[in-house]
Order: structure tokens, then sequence, then C-alpha cells
């Protein structure tokens, strides 16, 4: 029990704590000329720096091998830090996974996930009795409040090919008031968020989706959890990603709403492709872009392939932040309560065999949920 939580708390204080939480050096910001929507460009590190009310964006992508008959990959793990294993030259990670890739059981609190799916397939289980399978462009919010233990675990379908993954997964911030709400999250499956395809197909395409907010053209967001930031409306998140095609633009609408700018953040974050172009400026390279929310931004693809890019709005929560591993607080004192209340109480405890839950290959995407409810999509 306890010494169990300890050990799980050294890991996370280790590699993957730095992976998560270290913002590291992201070169230094060019400031745009006045006028114009461009605050600031920088290049893009990793993690993704990011503004209040955001933590950071991690960006995943892993092209794994062939799967074996256990869902790991079916290659030598020599070379891999088992354990640790991030930043692999071989282009995949086994992360904190020994038999397959991800992340087992491991604990948060005073913060909240949103995991967006592009390829591949996430197996989630958490301390609420929580289970299922999603991807391929479901999008995964978790509010952790007071406490919750999670596993994120990437199972290699594909026996025949390669199983690539591709995913970010953003923290966003609770305010002070929230950060000990009950637990809780929703699926935005992918069938189900709002989309737009101003190009009407074809490689000059625009696909974008809108995971949350208000944005002129769309229809209003999926409910996030209830006690989410993003349901507060003062807060004024907007989460979108974006891939347009060589050729094409797509304008990303001014914010529109009845509250002031001031304390609202909005990033543009190009992080696959070549040939962008933000507001007339083209970027050499993969950019972190600073703009205005009040001036629409053009965006566009003037190179031979497609870029893509994340958008993240959200209003400045104006909190100090007190931060260490997988626990973010307002205070010091709040911060050291956090690892003793999880070491006493691990967040409710596990009622799986296995701290790496792994579902059966052949199950489609599911939830089910600790009261037994279960949601099913096909794969």
């Amino acid at each position: 029990g306890r010494m169990r939580a300890c050990r799980r708390l050294q890991r996370l204080e280790g590699v993957a704590a730095m992976s998560w939480l270290c913002k590291g050096p992201v070169g230094v910001a060019a400031k745009s000329g006045a006028g114009g929507a461009i605050i600031s460009k920088e290049a893009l590190g990793m993690p993704f720096a990011t503004d209040s009310p955001f933590l950071f964006a991690v960006y995943h992508l892993d092209r794994y091998p062939k799967g074996n008959s256990q869902m790991g990959p079916a290659a030598s793990l020599a070379g891999h830090s088992m354990g640790a294993d991030f930043g692999n030259s071989a282009g995949w990670n086994m992360y904190h996974g020994e038999t397959v890739p991800g992340f087992p059981r491991h604990p948060h609190r005073g913060f909240e996930t949103i995991t967006i799916t592009r390829q591949g397939m996430v197996d989630h289980a958490d301390s609420m009795g929580n289970q299922g399978r999603f991807g391929n462009g479901d999008v995964q919010w978790m509010t952790a409040g007071r406490g919750i233990c999670h596993a994120e675990m990437f199972p290699l379908l594909d026996q025949q090919n390669d199983n690539v993954l591709e995913l970010f997964q953003v923290w966003l911030n609770l305010p002070r008031r929230s950060k000990m709400a009950q637990p809780a999250y929703r699926m935005f499956w992918d069938e189900e968020i709002p989309k737009l395809s101003p190009g009407g197909g074809g490689a000059g395409d625009v696909r974008v989706a809108l995971i949350y907010g208000e944005l002129i053209g769309f229809p209003p967001p999926l409910a996030p959890p209830p006690d989410s930031y993003a349901t507060d409306p003062a807060s004024d998140i907007l989460v979108l990603t974006v891939t347009i095609g060589p050729g094409s633009s797509w304008t990303l609408p001014r914010y529109a709403g009845p509250r002031p700018i001031d304390g609202l953040n909005r990033n543009i974050y190009f992080f696959a492709g070549s040939g962008a172009v933000v507001d007339g400026e083209r970027l050499s390279s993969t950019r972190r872009v600073k703009v205005r929310p009040d001036v629409d931004v053009e965006l566009a693809a003037e190179g031979r392939g497609h870029i893509d890019i994340l958008v993240l709005q959200g209003r400045d929560l104006g909190e100090p932040v007190v931060q260490r591993g997988p626990f973010v607080m307002s205070t010091p004192d709040e911060l050291r309560q956090a690892f003793q209340d999880y070491q006493r109480t691990e967040f409710g405890g596990w009622k799986f065999a296995t701290d790496s839950v792994v579902q059966g290959r052949d199950r489609p995407r599911f939830m089910q949920y600790g009261d037994g409810a279960v949601e099913e999509r096909p794969r």
C-alpha cells in the first residue's frame, strides 16, 4: 500500500516528471511588428510552453513496430531504458511500460488533462473504476480535482503492420476553488466532435476539429466535466486542431465574446509539416506563435504538404501555481498535503489486478463507467 505509493511517486518525480513538467529552453521569443496579429514567436520546445490557464502540452508521435501477442512491440527492447524510456532514437518509446508502452497507474491532483488522440489507441483505467479504449480522433477530458489515479497504456493492436501513436496531452489548471472538486471525466468521441471542412475534400482541404470553445461557424461544443474550469463562461477556453493542405488557407476568427480581452491568452502551435504561414509571416520550422485574440488570423500552407496546428486559448487564472510531479496546487502547504493524502489513501485504491490495464486485442472503442454504464463505438 503505502510503500507502493511511495515508489510510484519516486518514479514520477524522475524522468517522467521531468518530461511532463520541465519547461526547458525554447529559444528567444521574436516580437512582431506593431499592428499585426502576432505578439511573439519562438521555437517549439518539448513540452510546448503555454500561458495560463494551461500548464503545458505534450505531443507524442511514436512509430511503433508490429505488435506481438501481448500487444507490445515485436522488436528488441535493447537500448530502451525500461521503466523510464523517453526520447529514444528508435523513434518510439516504452515510457513507463514494460510489456505494453504507456503510463501505468499514477496519481494526479489539482488540474485537468485533455488527451487528444490523432492516431492509435489508448487503454484507460482509473481509481473510480472506469475503464475503456479510445483513439483515432477521440478526446478524453479528465478533471483530477481532489485526486485520481489512472493508467494510460498504448496497445499495439496491429500484428501485420507498424503501429503509429500520435496524441496530445494538454494540462489545464484548475482555479483554487475547484482543486478539491470530485474527480470526473468525459469522452468526446470523434464522431461527435464538431468539425469543419471548408475545402470540400481533396489535397487542398482544410479540416478543423473544435475540441472545446465557441467559434463562429461551429455548433456548440461538447460538455466537459462539471467542475472543469472550461464550464466557467469567463474562462473563454478554446481548444482546436487544424490541418491545412498545400495551397490552402483558413482564417481563425477573432474572439467574439462579451468580455474584455485583458488576460485572455491565445497561442498557435505549428507542430508538423513545412511552409506554414501565420498572419502573412512564413515560419521556417515548427513554432509557437502567440497572437492577439481580438484579431482574425489567417493560417496558410505554402509548402508541398499539409501543415498541422494546435490552438489553445484561455483566460489567465491570476493565481499562484505550486507544482511538483503529478500535483498542481496553489500553496506549498497544499502541495505537501497532496503527497501525504496520496501516500495515505492512494486516492481511492485500485480495483484492477495490474497497474498496466490493457483491454483485449479485438475490443472496439468503449468506455465502461464505475456505475456500470457502458458506451460502445466501432473501432
